[in-house]
């Protein structure tokens, strides 16, 4: 029996997780669950699955979890020594899908412990790759990725020498966007930002999808995770979401991974590494596919793309950086106190306000120099947008 954690089980990943988990259920023993803001629902898991541990992120919704679980001898904990607390409990295998870069040490204290991470918080390769890959090798961890796109990058390279690899082809489905008047984007909505036209995923990584936020971390993930130069990495949108990557090859092939726009295959995969199992999944009907599309991905209609660019030249401490404006750009985008195009706006200017900070994106990649950049560019983002 397996000793698996999930980081971030109340999230759309997380659900996913526990979905494929509770078809096995003599397979794996629920060690720890963690969640942000949805007590009810973690309580709920948390006794379904008979975890030893519940950890909720704000510390003042503590008292209600520790009611709901009361009687159930399920430890109840809260704040973020508590994340890093149930990271460190000995699992064989962790998802870390904890939103953000608040997902980076929770990741990296599973990893200490010599755990497979199955990563679907992107953020912490976007910020401190180095980091997370070293932890890992040092401590006789394993980091599998969980993004559809990285998990197809990962099975195509299955067998492959990764000196043989030309490029890779990250999918793009556009987003709530893909199709409007660029003209009309700056009059976008929170509301319709955060409506998918393909994956069911939450509110924040939806919009990130329109903005192509999510895409321009996840060129950046390739590059770190992958070890490649960035101009090996290329984003195409796809509208039909089916083919999730694609690796191209010295002689010429194009290995593309297929399936259905469900976040089950890729988890899936991570939670049977190295073998496989069956998923609850649809299979495609290739004849029945009336077709595949691909439009290029336009930079100067979703400039996070050319961001992304930027900040992987930068190296070292930009990609910390690069997240956390993007993180408070898009709260307030939320809160409806800047516009849908400020967001990048907001970001492109943070990133000049640290290029210009003396040794701020040149300090080594430590937990600590994450925590310094990722403060320096939330104070800069909210002054940025702070009206004068």
């Amino acid at each position: 029996m397996r000793r698996v954690s999930v980081l971030g089980a109340t999230g759309s990943i997380g659900q996913n997780t526990l979905d494929l988990i509770a078809r096995a259920p003599e397979a794996y023993q629920v060690v720890a669950l963690t969640g942000g803001r949805n007590v009810a629902q973690l309580a709920e898991d948390a006794m379904k699955f008979r975890a030893e541990l519940a950890v909720v992120a704000d510390p003042a919704l503590l008292p209600d979890l520790r009611d709901r679980l009361a009687g159930s001898g399920i430890a109840a904990a809260a704040g973020a020594e508590a994340l890093e607390e149930a990271a460190l409990r000995p699992a064989d295998w962790v998802m870390s899908a904890i939103v953000g870069a608040a997902g980076l040490a929770p990741g990296l204290r599973a990893l200490e412990q010599g755990a497979t991470l199955a990563l679907a918080n992107k953020e912490s390769m976007v910020c401190a790759g180095p980091l997370v890959l070293a932890t890992a090798a040092a401590h006789g961890g394993r980091v599998l990725p969980v993004d559809s796109e990285h998990s197809a990058v990962f099975q195509a390279l299955i067998g492959e020498d990764i000196a043989c690899v030309e490029r890779v082809i990250l999918t793009a489905s556009g987003g709530a966007f893909r199709d409007w008047p660029a003209e009309d984007l700056a009059h976008a909505t929170p509301e319709q930002a955060a409506t998918h036209p393909n994956w069911a995923m939450g509110q924040r990584i939806t919009i990130d999808s329109a903005s192509m936020f999510n895409k321009a971390l996840e060129v950046i993930e390739t590059k770190e995770f992958f070890d490649l130069r960035p101009d090996q990495i290329d984003v195409v949108v796809h509208p039909e979401s089916l083919i999730h990557a694609l690796v191209g090859f010295c002689d010429g092939a194009l290995m593309a991974h297929m399936g259905a726009p469900d976040m089950r295959h890729a988890i899936g995969f991570a939670l049977n590494h190295p073998g496989r199992a069956p998923l609850p999944v649809e299979r495609l009907d290739l004849a029945k596919l009336a077709q595949l599309t691909f439009r290029p991905a336009c930079e100067t209609r979703w400039p996070a793309l050319r961001l992304a660019r930027e900040v992987m030249a930068a190296g070292g401490l930009a990609g910390a950086v690069f997240n956390a404006a993007k993180e408070r750009a898009l709260d307030a985008f939320i809160a409806r106190q800047i516009g849908f195009l400020q967001m990048a706006e907001v970001v492109e200017q943070v990133l000049d306000r640290a290029t210009g900070e003396p040794g701020l994106l040149q300090a080594g990649i430590t937990l600590d120099n994450v925590r310094q950049a990722d403060h320096f560019a939330r104070r800069s983002a909210d002054e940025i947008m702070t009206p004068t």
